[in-house]
């Protein structure tokens, strides 16, 4: 049964990620006919991350009451019905519309289903899984690419992942059981959902958690803005074509999705401090690479050695919350953790669209040298408070 469950969990993942990259490959053919600016996908983006930072915020409340199982379930759901939605919107309002409950079920199931993963699996399923949602986000343009060119256009791009998801739900309904026998023998125990739910007050009077929301802040502003400017940082420090620099910034996202993969193995000889360690100095090594004025080579180089830092990060320091805060607590600390996760990703990327539009993109090496030093200074001192 725990084997049985973790297939599923792992499928789960996999068809978490194909939703998350589809606004972008579909958004080009969408802006044309609904008739408004390329740059208000922005606002539909906006509305998904604010959705999902309250659906994580009240993470911890819904779990203790339903269960990681329902929440899993019900959150699915709600992401496959928006998804519907957005298959049959004629309108950019309606859209917006949808991608209320888009992010809502977003938030839930991403803190839900990260938590039970970290207080019953070990650490290397977390690395693994989180490499699944990465070859899910990476099918998810090929399903979009392959609607629009056989002729049933973005509409029946998502109304096929819909259709996915709502099956999905079908076997995350069918599986309800498994997630009460899912726990093995001696295992640390999810909190009782008669356990009272921490405010958020509470939480950030707990100590190291106010640090590890900021590391958490900084690695997904980090990798938000790698992944958002690189190609126009290469276009435009390099010299290089945009369709060239388009392809060459999949370097980054590659050396995310396979170092998730490797990171799983590492985990048999490196715990998670020690890897979130090893990824922050990949980064450095990355971010010295980018800024290095020797070519396309370097700053190749540095975007991969940049996606490979990434990868053990943010499972790691998931995987890690049970132990550094407590199993009773772990949900609470992973909903905040989401959340703080979802705001770097909607602030910071524009905060740097702001400075190479007014200054230069050639900053982006230091804007993110700076981001990776005070999320560096946060979990170090956060590792100081919880050890003590």
């Amino acid at each position: 049964m725990f084997h049985l469950l973790l297939a599923v969990i792992y499928l789960a993942f996999i068809c978490l990620g194909l939703p998350d990259s589809l606004l972008g490959s579909a958004w080009p053919a969408m802006y044309q006919e609904f008739s408004v600016p390329v740059s208000f996908a922005g606002g539909i983006s906006m509305i998904i991350s604010i959705g999902t930072i309250i659906s994580s915020l009240h993470s911890d409340r819904l779990t203790r009451r339903l269960g990681t199982g329902k929440v899993t379930a019900f959150s699915v759901l709600m992401t496959a019905i928006a998804l519907f939605g957005f298959s049959i919107s004629h309108s950019y309002l309606a859209l917006c519309l949808w991608a209320v409950p888009y992010g809502l079920g977003a938030g839930s199931v991403d803190a839900s289903l990260n938590n039970y993963v970290a207080l019953h699996y070990a650490s290397r399923h977390m690395s693994w899984l989180h490499c699944m949602w990465g070859v899910g986000a990476s099918l998810g343009p090929y399903v979009m690419g392959y609607a629009l060119t056989g002729g049933s256009g973005w509409n029946g791009g998502y109304r096929a992942i819909a259709i996915l998801q709502f099956a999905l739900t079908a076997i995350l309904l069918i599986s309800l059981p498994l997630w009460k026998t899912g726990q093995r023998p001696g295992e640390a125990a999810a909190p009782s959902q008669r356990e009272q739910s921490l405010t958020l007050a509470q939480i950030v009077r707990i100590p190291g958690a106010k640090e590890v929301m900021v590391t958490f802040f900084c690695y997904c502003a980090l990798e938000q803005t790698t992944g958002l400017w690189a190609s126009s940082y290469l276009v435009l420090r390099q010299g290089l074509p945009a369709d060239t620099a388009a392809g060459f910034a999949g370097m980054f996202f590659a050396g995310i999705t396979i170092g998730r993969a490797l990171s799983g193995f590492l985990t048999l000889r490196l715990n998670d401090t020690q890897l979130i360690r090893l990824g922050q100095g990949m980064i450095l090594a990355g971010v010295l690479f980018l800024s290095l004025p020797f070519g396309t080579g370097s700053a190749l180089a540095g975007l991969a050695l940049i996606g490979l830092g990434c990868a053990p990060v943010y499972p790691s320091i998931i995987h890690s919350t049970p132990e550094h805060f407590g199993s009773e607590r772990s949900q609470a600390m992973i909903g905040v953790q989401m959340a703080s996760a979802y705001v770097g990703t909607c602030l910071m990327p524009p905060v740097f669209g702001l400075i190479a539009n007014h200054v230069s993109a050639a900053l982006l090496p230091l804007y993110l040298l700076l981001i990776l030093v005070l999320m560096i200074l946060m979990h170090e001192i956060m590792l100081k408070k919880v050890r003590r």
